[in-house]
């Protein structure tokens, strides 16, 4: 052997592999000496030399030749009753571990095989680590890092080579009702000479018995020979039919090869390839396990600062098809990983490795396999309880979590069509629902740990020097309800489908929950904000836009705030929460826990910030809303001036004495300036789902009227009836659900009126110049009411003296101009004004809004002509003959005849006194009126005084004392 070492003739290096083979197959090959006494088996490494030789070779069949022996070889001495002991399997294993390191030495050699040579490899290696001690691995693992790496590297090899890839959907592996029914292409499973017994996994795997789903007569398939299955044309033994099969060149692909099967030979295979492929992922595994108390040790050679040996083995098995017995040995393991090197797998450096394990327990959460998704449920608080240790926290966990949520929900189909054609949750959703109710369940957590084989302590997170845990229960059902928030966002948009054209109302909502639900994200919120504001800019909402534009601002601004990395302050965010209320006053580190390796970092940047403010200004623009335009570029001159960008500041104070003269000339109108119109709307009937019984406040453009959003909400919901009748409730009357007609959908549209800040919802004045006194202020309404008349005998109308009012006020959700178009009302309260309230309230309200024309300054001369016009308006609707009737008529109905005395002393002083101050202002009016105007208005003024006159001459037959009062 020594003169035919190495290198040499092919047809000689044949001679020499036939030498070697029966050599080996000598009964005492085991137990051979070496050259001197002490030496081990020589042959063995004569063996291992040549055959690694062969294997670096370009001749195909002795490459074969060479994996097949050594395959053989290992067969023939792990069934040998000789050596059944586990001293004598680890001396045998022993024996062929320089095989292994021949490998790891040359590893271009073996990544140079075929993949059927690559099989038979990795199928000795496998057997020979199997039986090794855990000394001979820690030596090994103890050369050198590269080295490890390149073991691991082998493993992981075993595992892409031994991948078993069911041809179709199943119950136990699926978790998505879409996967594909083709096979991907896979590297050929079966050598020229295949045998089930080249190891013991396949022998274990192949002495399997299967009971079909319709069970024969006999009990078991395997028990009796069926006559049909013994006939030449289709053999009984599966080796025989993949013998036959491949002699015959049928089996040129894997698909081929399985589809030439008998249906009971083909689901034996298949038993046989998962059986095999698990038994492979077993043994890594519980290598990992190995290697990871070793590392805690620190006793071998790797990266201990990612560790990146265990995450790149972790990874392999998770996202590969695996039956239910590996997953009951994972979790021990995976706990064992955590408590050991938690520090390392949850910190910075293998934030990919964190996110890839979220996402894959996420997926086995979707299970259709109960045992499965419970144990993942496990590991998610596994990694809640190293977030707590490590933390004493959750927040970048949540984040992480968050982001593995939004791409897992791209892959899950969370709808399903109903026999209707309509969509439903599917049952997928369904269960990644009840898993993450789990995950947060108190009470059964103790059952879901003990049934994956945990220490019923596995979730105590109690710091070294201390003797409390960490682990927070409410901070896990704030995660649980984050997630779920997700889930809902998702599950809702996909509901939606078509609809989202018809409802726009609907469909911004929908982009607002998927903006909240993965606000943890930075780039995930920013980016359903900007879906958002698209849709408002379609709807042509220009303020609802600019709002979202602003959210967005705000959500940048707040983590360059939080790093102390750009121009602005905490003041600054304030300042844009009072435009913005959804812009958190929070300042904290949520930003910094969002940096997860591709996400977080993009667009947080000072000039994306600034992108974003100058996109809010232009929409605000559009809106006319020139006083939140004002506010923000305000935020945007401290980066201009922190740049020494002259111009762009030059720009910017030029636009600001725009944007003041536009407020100017808005506060100076005689008209009120209204930039929306506003409704509220109730939802009355089954039909209309999660709006039943709920009422909602809408915000529309000014020239919006009731007919309008009657007729556009009809339409929107008429739609979606589905034969069901609609109605539309005409009046502001209070409704009893309870009373209405089953099977009928109502809508009630009522015009409501926004409550300023300091507004006195008490009085009894009407509301008609409320919003126009006053200079312009921000237009940020929370509160809205309206007035409805009613009498006590149930009419709606009556005379004065029976005609009530009853002022409801409605509380928002949140406030106008907001990021959708309608808002819940949380809160409704209403107030009853009687019939002489009313009529002091109206008499009020006139004198108010004339004292209001009076004492309005006037910043020059060029404004007497409004002001005039103003004045003649409000005088016109006071004094003028023909409209004396609304004061008159109070007289007759309050103070004349039997109402008179119904009155208590009270009311009456309060009547007359309001009366003699509406004659009082009405005199002064008058006589400044007599100064402004110029010839052409002196037969105006003459009417203006002889109705005057002629209404004093009405009033004191009621009230006498109102001659000397004038």
């Amino acid at each position: 052997m020594d003169k035919f070492a190495g290198v040499c003739q092919s047809v000689l290096h044949d001679c020499k592999l036939t030498f070697l083979q029966i050599l080996c197959d000598h009964d005492l090959f085991v137990e051979m000496p070496g050259r001197d006494p002490s030496d081990r088996n020589y042959l063995s490494s004569v063996l291992i030399q040549e055959l690694f030789l062969t294997w670096d070779h370009d001749d195909l069949t002795q490459r074969a030749k060479a994996a097949r022996i050594l395959v053989v070889l290992m067969c023939k001495h792990e069934f040998d009753s000789r050596y059944q002991k586990r001293e004598d399997k680890l001396y045998i294993a022993q024996l062929y571990f320089p095989l292994i390191g021949q490998i790891l030495d040359e590893m271009p050699v073996f990544y140079n095989l075929n993949a059927v040579e690559k099989r038979e490899v990795l199928i000795v290696v496998l057997q020979i680590i199997r039986n090794l001690d855990d000394a001979s691995l820690v030596k090994a693992w103890q050369q050198s890092i590269a080295r490890t790496r390149l073991f691991f590297k082998l493993l992981e090899e075993c595992l892409v080579v031994f991948e078993h890839k069911k041809p179709a959907d199943s119950l136990l592996m699926s978790c998505s009702s879409r996967s594909p029914d083709s096979e991907a292409p896979a590297s050929p499973k079966y050598s020229d000479r295949l045998s089930p017994a080249i190891n013991s996994y396949i022998s274990e795997a192949s002495r399997q018995e299967v009971r079909t789903q319709g069970t024969p007569e006999n009990g078991y398939m395997w028990h009796k020979v069926s006559p049909q299955l013994s006939s030449p044309s289709q053999p009984y033994s599966l080796r025989e039919a993949l013998a036959q099969a491949q002699s015959s060149r049928i089996g040129t692909s894997t698909r081929a090869l399985r589809e030439s099967l008998h249906p009971i030979l083909r689901q034996k295979l298949e038993l046989w390839e998962e059986n095999l492929s698990t038994a492979v992922s077993l043994q890594v595994l519980e290598m990992t396990d190995k290697f990871s108390s070793a590392a805690a040790s620190h006793s071998i050679a790797t990266d201990f600062g990612k560790l990146d040996c265990i995450t790149s083995i972790v990874m392999g098995l998770f996202s590969r098809s695996q039956p239910l017995a590996f997953w009951k040995a994972l979790f021990p393991v995976f706990n064992n990983v955590f408590n050991l090197h938690g520090a390392t797998l949850m910190a910075r450096e293998n934030d990919r490795f964190l996110k890839q394990v979220a996402f894959h327990l996420l997926r086995l959460a979707v299970f259709r396999n109960d045992s499965i998704r419970r144990r993942a449920v496990v590991g998610l608080q596994i990694l809640v309880r190293n977030s707590f240790y490590h933390f004493t926290n959750t927040t970048r966990l949540r984040v992480m979590l968050t982001i593995t949520l939004s791409e897992l929900m791209s892959d899950v189909q969370v709808t399903q069509m109903k026999y209707d054609g309509s969509l439903e949750e599917s049952g997928e959703a369904r269960r990644l629902r009840k898993s993450l109710c789990e995950m947060a369940d108190e009470d059964r957590c103790l059952e879901l740990i003990e049934e994956s084989g945990l220490p019923r302590n596995a979730l105590e997170a109690v710091p070294g020097g201390s003797t409390d845990t960490c682990w927070s229960w409410h901070e896990v059902r704030h995660l649980s309800e984050c997630l779920l928030q997700a889930l809902d966002a998702g599950l809702e948009h996909a509901l939606l489908g078509s609809v989202m054209n018809v409802d726009r109302y609907a469909a911004a909502e929908s982009f607002y929950k998927l903006a909240m639900a993965y606000a943890p994200v930075p780039d995930l919120h920013i980016m359903w904000l900007l879906h958002l504001c698209d849709a408002h800019q379609e709807m042509q909402s220009w303020a609802e836009a600019a709002q979202c534009a602003v959210a967005v601002a705000g959500v940048i601004m707040q983590a360059l705030v939080g790093r102390n990395d750009a121009v602005w302050s905490r003041d600054h965010v304030a300042a844009l929460r009072k435009i913005c209320p959804m812009v958190s006053d929070a300042v904290n580190a949520e930003a910094s826990a969002a940096e997860v390796e591709g996400y977080g970092a993009s667009k947080l940047t000072v000039d994306s910030a600034v992108k974003y403010l100058q996109l809010a200004n232009k929409l605000f623009s559009q809106a006319e809303l020139h006083h939140f335009c004002a506010s923000i570029l305000e935020l945007i001159i401290p980066v201009y001036k922190s740049r020494r960008a002259f111009g762009q500041l030059a720009k910017c104070h030029t636009s600001l004495t725009n944007i003041y003269e536009a407020i100017l000339e808005q506060e100076s109108s005689p008209i009120p300036f209204i930039d929306a119109t506003y409704y509220r709307v109730g939802f009355y009937g089954e039909r209309f789902g999660k709006l039943d019984r709920k009422e909602y406040v809408y915000r529309e453009p000014r020239d919006v009227r009731l007919g309008d959003i009657m007729e556009k909400l009809s339409h929107i919901y008429e739609s979606r009836m589905d034969g069901a009748t609609l109605h539309i409730i005409p009046d502001s009357r209070q409704v009893n659900a309870e009373e209405l007609q089953s099977g009928v959908c109502y809508l009630q549209i009522t015009a409501v009126d926004p409550v300023m800040e300091d507004e006195d919802l008490g009085s009894r004045r009407e509301r008609i110049f409320s919003l126009s006194t006053g200079s312009v202020r921000a237009r940020v309404f929370d509160r809205f009411l309206f007035d409805t008349p009613f009498t006590k005998n149930g009419k709606t109308q009556g005379g004065l003296e029976d005609q009530w009012k009853r002022r409801s006020v409605l509380q928002t959700e949140g406030s106008f101009p907001a990021l959708v178009n309608r808002l819940l009302v949380v809160k409704s309260e209403s107030l009853e004004f009687s019939p002489v309230e009313n009529a002091i309230g109206m008499i009020e309200t006139r004198t108010a809004a004339l004292r209001n024309e009076l004492e309005e300054p006037r910043s020059s001369e060029g404004d007497q002509l409004p002001r005039l016009q103003s004045l003649q308006r409000i005088l016109q609707g006071s004094v003028a003959v023909q409209v004396n009737s609304g004061v008159l008529s109070v007289c007759t109905a309050f103070l004349s005849g039997e109402p008179a005395t119904r009155l208590r002393s009270q009311e009456l002083q309060q009547l007359i006194a309001a009366l003699l101050e509406f004659m009082a202002v009405c005199k002064r009016a008058i006589r400044v009126h007599f100064r402004l105007i110029g010839e052409e208005d002196q037969d105006f003024h003459t009417q203006l005084v002889n109705g005057f006159q002629s209404l004093t001459a009405e009033l004191s037959h009621y009230i006498p004392a109102i001659l000397s009062e004038l």
